[in-house]
């Protein structure tokens, strides 16, 4: 691609991009409303409705941990976080008296308790399975046909830490068997199944797993009416919100006008703004998804800038610029398009402070900002690597990656829309690099790595995937291989750093961790943001609202 008016012509690399497949959809959402007064009033109605099933459950049931789980899949448990701690807390008190009973020999029972424990924070010992072991420490063959257990001690298994063996081979064990009952299986099922062994609940994107778990808890005999109204009827409020935010940034991103002045990036600001979904989709977090939008859509430019378009000589510049900071300090020396991108870019920033100033926490912003600059040097380094021919060593490329993987960036953005508990300790904490955000960083990192590695190849770019096969000389099968056992590792690591006792506010954990779940639920299959005409589009297109009893129980 030749160089922008004015400037000399340079050959540069170019990743030629399909164009964006929404166009100017959302913008027809500007006169969407809110909810209407019967939805409004239905929804409180039922919502009161479920917190009495909750407040009458027995506290030591299995109809309580299911309706716990119900609660939870289906995307509601953000209205009963009180009442769901409060009976956790109990069961966590009188756990080993639960699992102490003789007739406590139900699969489902004991695999649901642990794994809503530790999905809570709780530390319980995965000890609580060798009841279901024969003496060589095998799970028992009895275990085979009981498809409930199964899944749930599969779910499981996808809480565990590092030194579980119990779990790690419970992993190997519910895996091959729920495969094998699949042909089985009734239909909706086996759907179910297959939905939960590509995408576990603890490894994918909130707001997506809901739609689907929506659709799964209608078809099973046993669900309860009142649980499944509120469930659809939340689904379709948060879905209007969500519509007319969509319709502000898309607004915003039009006049900003990149894809024509920037021709050579990803026009992606739908993906991104789902992307803001999976960090926080609850309606309280407005600020916040709108903040991470705009960023992100300039983490991406930078992307595309520093992977493929700019010269080693522009980025130097750009580097330089942007760890300034300083407006009036702009480089005549920049390119054009790097200084619309750079003048645009702190705008944005100073949006963002206006906006915080409000709440007086303009303190955070500072943070922000500093994460931007090391994000951008990463990109840099990367840069560096490919222009000087250069393959680091695994732990090199790791090194950088965790800040390149743009989650420590993200989560000190999303951190921005969260309330008072992002202080300045906390901060300090993350800025740090502790071990939960290094494990975020690290999946999401190689999980992009392993997805995008053949099309980056052809290009030259560095990955982990070439760094390991030149360091260890193995073969991409290989390579892949150990890249997903050191991502597993991780997700212990992360898994081990969400439990009690934490030490921040475990509402500032939750980016770190959907940040994590976002990025092994994009780049499952394929690169889903950079081919969003693919696999994503049809996720996000199927976000229909769901049909509502108006009958009120």
């Amino acid at each position: 691609m030749d160089g922008f008016a004015g400037e000399a012509e340079v050959t540069r690399r170019c990743g030629n991009h399909h164009p964006t497949v929404w166009g100017d959809h959302f913008l027809a959402y500007s006169h969407l409303s809110g909810a209407n007064e019967w939805e409004k009033k239905q929804h409180e109605h039922l919502k009161e409705e479920v917190r009495k099933m909750l407040v009458m459950a027995p506290s030591k049931s299995l109809q309580n941990l299911d309706l716990i789980n119900a609660i939870q899949c289906l995307g509601v448990a953000y209205h009963f976080e009180h009442e769901i701690e409060e009976s956790l807390a109990f069961i966590y008190s009188c756990y080993d008296q639960l699992n102490g009973e003789a007739d406590e020999t139900d699969l489902h029972t004991v695999a649901l308790r642990f794994r809503l424990l530790r999905q809570h924070g709780y530390y319980v010992s995965s000890d609580v399975f060798r009841k279901f072991t024969d003496d060589q420490g095998n799970y028992k063959k009895a275990l085979v046909g009981d498809v409930q257990g199964l899944l749930s001690l599969y779910e499981a298994t996808q809480f565990r830490v590092h030194s579980e063996e119990i779990l790690g081979e419970a992993v190997n064990f519910t895996t091959t068997h729920l495969k094998l009952l699949l042909p089985t299986l009734s239909n909706s099922f086996a759907m179910k199944i297959s939905n939960a062994l590509k995408y576990p609940i603890n490894c994918t994107m909130v707001t997506a797993a809901t739609r689907k778990y929506i659709s799964f808890y209608q078809e099973d005999k046993a669900h309860d009416d009142v649980l499944l109204n509120l469930a659809k009827l939340d689904y379709n409020i948060l879905q209007k919100m969500y519509k007319t935010e969509l319709c502000d940034i898309t607004r915003w991103w039009k006049e900003l006008d990149f894809t024509k002045a920037l021709p050579f990036t990803r026009d992606r600001v739908v993906e991104l703004y789902f992307w803001s979904l999976s960090v926080y989709f609850e309606p309280q977090y407005k600020v916040g998804r709108n903040i991470l939008t705009k960023v992100l859509c300039f983490i991406s430019i930078a992307d595309d800038i520093y992977g493929t378009y700019g010269t080693i000589d522009e980025l130097t510049l750009l580097t330089n610029a942007i760890e300034r900071w300083n407006i009036d300090d702009i480089s005549e020396k920049l390119p054009s398009y790097m200084k619309l991108y750079y003048l645009a870019l702190l705008d944005v920033y100073s949006e963002i402070e206006k906006e915080l100033a409000k709440e007086n926490k303009s303190f955070q912003l500072n943070y922000s900002i500093a994460e931007m600059k090391k994000l951008i040097k990463a990109y840099f380094q990367e840069a560096k690597w490919y222009h000087g021919n250069n393959v680091p060593t695994m732990e090199q490329y790791v090194k950088n990656g965790i800040r390149s993987s743009t989650i420590p960036c993200l989560v000190t953005l999303s951190w921005l829309g969260i309330g008072n508990e992002a202080t300045k300790e906390a901060h300090d904490w993350l800025a740090s690099e502790p071990p939960i955000l290094v494990a975020s960083s690290i999946i999401a990192r190689l999980s992009n790595d392993i997805v995008s590695h053949e099309r980056e190849q052809e290009g030259g770019d560095i990955s982990g995937v070439v760094c390991y096969m030149n360091e260890y000389g193995v073969t991409k099968e290989e390579a892949y291989m150990e890249i997903r056992k050191i991502m597993d590792n991780s997700w212990k690591d992360l898994n081990r750093e969400c439990l009690k006792p934490i030490v921040i506010p475990r509402v500032l954990l939750m980016p770190v961790l959907n940040l994590a779940r976002m990025s092994e639920f994009s780049y499952k299959d394929e690169d889903s943001y950079t081919f969003s005409k693919n696999n994503l589009k049809d996720i996000i297109s199927e976000r229909r609202n769901f049909k509502v009893s108006k009958k009120v129980e």
